[in-house]
């Protein structure tokens, strides 16, 4: 099949290079967005598929600013792709595009759907608690993540799982099950399940306001938001209280212990405890800010914690 894809950032790097290692398909073009200003420079840079796939020279790299352009209409048909695949594009793509070609597109969603439709399903499974997650492949739909499903499979969410790993793990498997998708729809043999409306959920782009730690959570909620909004946005904490001055945590245990929320009940072993709304939480790696990360044992050694201070 000629394949155009569609994709931006890491969770489509691992697609791309499995559709490049397939010999029976043809890959006539890549769309991605177009370089964005990053970084404290705000210098314009590309997104992590758009540079690798500048390392397939000479693959055609397309990147519109918007997708109903009358020029890339006309380039896309002008490429005849028989099939669209999309993985974390980051845009609208409408029916005109999709009609372009004969089977439509298909769409790896890091997600059991119809739950966690939206962005950030990956964070947002880890943060509510979940211990399953998975890949879906299914038809991109006007509405969205809404399509109907070719395959899925699930995979563990691991107690020390973050956000970082679950992710890295999700886009090598989503890319393994696309092959088999695609492989399907070379022997003429795709079906496809419609979704239950009933049982969607949805999740919306994360913000940096949503790592603020409240300590009125209980304990095992704080840990997961913890573990799962890495590396966006990071849960973080005011200190000392009133200050201005954040805390990032990137690792936390539960621990036995009861006081005021984010309150400091102990300050020997590996880390500070801190007391939540239920339970409490041992602060093993942090950052202040302005400094590298370090070990919650590091961090006492330098800062001048004592049990009974509140935080922010």
């Amino acid at each position: 099949m000629r394949i155009v894809f569609m994709g931006s950032d890491e969770l489509a790097c691992p697609s791309l290079r499995m559709l490049m290692a397939r010999a029976q398909d043809e890959l006539a073009a890549v769309i991605t967005q177009p370089d964005r200003p990053k970084g404290r420079r705000r210098q314009p840079a590309p997104c992590p598929l758009k540079a690798l796939a500048g390392q397939y020279a000479p693959l055609r790299i397309l990147t519109p600013e918007k997708m109903n352009e009358p020029a890339l209409l006309e380039e896309l048909r002008a490429l005849r792709p028989d099939i669209f695949v999309v993985v974390a594009y980051g845009g609208y793509i409408p029916q005109a595009v999709l009609k372009i070609a004969p089977k439509g597109g298909i769409n790896l969603h890091p997600s059991l759907l119809p739950k966690y439709r939206g962005a950030a399903p990956v964070q947002q499974a880890i943060a509510c608690g979940e211990t399953v997650s998975g890949v879906t492949i299914l038809y991109v739909a006007e509405e969205l993540d809404a399509g109907d499903i070719i395959l899925q499979e699930a995979m563990p969410i691991e107690d020390e799982d973050t956000g970082v790993t679950l992710f890295a793990r999700a886009a090598e498997q989503g890319a393994s099950l696309l092959g088999r998708a695609l492989d399907l729809f070379e022997r003429g043999e795709v079906s496809a399940v419609r979704q239950n409306p009933d049982q969607a959920t949805y999740v919306t782009r994360l913000k940096k306001e949503d790592g603020r730690i409240v300590w009125e959570m209980p304990a095992r909620q704080i840990r997961n938001r913890i573990r799962g909004f890495q590396p966006w946005p990071v849960c973080y904490f005011e200190w000392p209280k009133g200050s201005g001055l954040f805390v990032k945590v990137f690792k936390a245990a539960l621990e036995q212990g009861t006081g005021q929320p984010g309150e400091v009940i102990d300050i020997q072993g590996e880390g500070p405890v801190v007391a939540a709304g239920e339970s409490a939480l041992r602060l093993l790696e942090v950052q202040p800010g302005g400094r590298s990360v370090m070990s919650g044992k590091s961090f006492l050694c330098g800062h001048a914690m004592r049990p009974g201070v509140i935080l922010g």
